[in-house]
């Protein structure tokens, strides 16, 4: 007998109460406030990303593809026990270095850049993986230590950071060097450095500024000539950002509505579908669009903050606050960068940019996150 669409619904209905059973949500390890803040900030970032594509369902589907193997891999991580994590740390930034070595050695290249491993099957970025493999690696370092670290741990955490930075930026990547810099420095903040050495660092820093000058490359230069003064050079280093801005501005308070966006469609905004697609979201869907997604952002920080501050360990609580701060910290630098308010530096935003590598080691993060909430009684008794 053919089941009614009712019936259809009714057993629907009995699968989900089912599947968000508190046992068995707790025996997968999955958080589902987490989880279902991350699913609509998903969904949001499919619809912008079907507009921008200009209606192009080949690469929304592409997308949606993505993200069903990064969310299974998100709860495959969230199954690995925390101590099994402490473990393979070390294990996990050296694999990531030497694989970092390999993309300078024989990388592939594409757009101008050194930045890809090609297998055969699929090409992806080492440098993700560092995103992970940084705060895992420093937090087993320090997760034995007395906190707040001293001045020689500090310079050896320093040390772990800036190798794969220098690797990194050398492909040349500057966005990405700059995310795995800031995942180590959370873990750092995170564990306590003290004041006057934050601004001992931010001296030095500072003063090493104008080295950096003379180290980048050329086009990197002009960026931040172009952050300074766009309208020097207006149909040159200064378009990206100029039409970004006309972009976001013509949306107003509502925007022009979903699919009328003019920027992105006439093919006035470049790589509208991936570093600068709050661009096409802000025309059309306006302030309100904007607000919406930086209210799910913020729910998803919020909760993974206070899953962090539940942490029973020093390991969990460093890896998981510093994974979840350097997420909110992409999310602000991609918003400024396209709004004007920061150099171009070429960092997508999370879960709505169009992308692969990137999508997985960030849900493979918000993983990590989950296991070390769901096992905390269990590392409480190991340390």
């Amino acid at each position: 007998m053919a089941f009614t669409p009712f019936q259809h619904l009714t057993s629907l209905r009995s699968s989900t109460r089912q599947f968000l059973q508190p046992g068995l949500i707790s025996r997968w390890h999955i958080d589902p406030f987490l989880t279902l803040s991350l699913l609509a900030l998903i969904g949001l970032g499919l619809l912008v990303l079907y507009s921008a594509s200009n209606g192009d369902s080949a690469i929304v589907l592409r997308q949606v593809m993505r993200f069903t193997m990064a969310l299974v891999v998100m709860v495959l991580v969230a199954q690995i026990p925390p101590h099994r994590m402490l473990s393979w740390a070390p294990w996990l930034y050296i694999g990531g270095v030497i694989l970092l070595v390999a993309v300078l050695v024989m990388g592939d290249i594409g757009k101008g850049a050194q930045r890809w491993l090609d297998l055969g099957i699929f090409r992806f970025q080492p440098s993700e993986i560092l995103k992970l493999a940084i705060p895992m690696f420093l937090a087993w370092y320090l997760h034995e230590r007395i906190l707040p670290p001293n001045f020689g741990q500090i310079l050896i955490c320093g040390i772990i950071i800036v190798i794969p930075v220098l690797l990194t930026a050398k492909q040349p990547d500057l966005g990405t060097a700059i995310m795995l810099a800031c995942a180590g420095a959370m873990v750092l903040f995170l564990a306590g450095i003290r004041w006057r050495l934050l601004i001992v660092m931010a001296l030095a820093a500072a003063a090493a500024l104008p080295a950096l000058w003379y180290v980048m490359h050329d086009y990197q230069r002009k960026r931040v000539l172009t952050f300074i003064n766009p309208e020097s050079d207006p149909l040159g280093a200064g378009y990206h950002i100029i039409q970004s801005k006309i972009a976001i501005g013509s949306g107003g308070v509502f925007g022009k509505g979903w699919l009328n966006g003019t920027q992105s469609h006439l093919n006035f905004l470049p790589e509208h579908t991936t570093d600068f697609i709050f661009s096409v979201m802000g025309e059309e869907l306006g302030l309100m669009g904007a607000i919406v997604l930086i209210a799910l952002v913020l729910m998803i920080v919020l909760r993974g903050l206070y899953m962090s501050t539940q942490a029973k360990d020093t390991f969990s609580r460093l890896v998981s606050g510093s994974l979840i701060l350097t997420f909110f910290f992409s999310i602000a630098v991609n918003i400024g960068m396209v709004s004007g308010l920061l150099p171009v530096v070429g960092v997508p935003l999370p879960l709505v940019s169009y992308g692969g590598t990137s999508l997985v080691t960030l849900m493979a993060s918000f993983g990590v996150i989950m296991s070390l909430h769901s096992h905390r009684k269990l590392m409480s008794k190991k340390y």
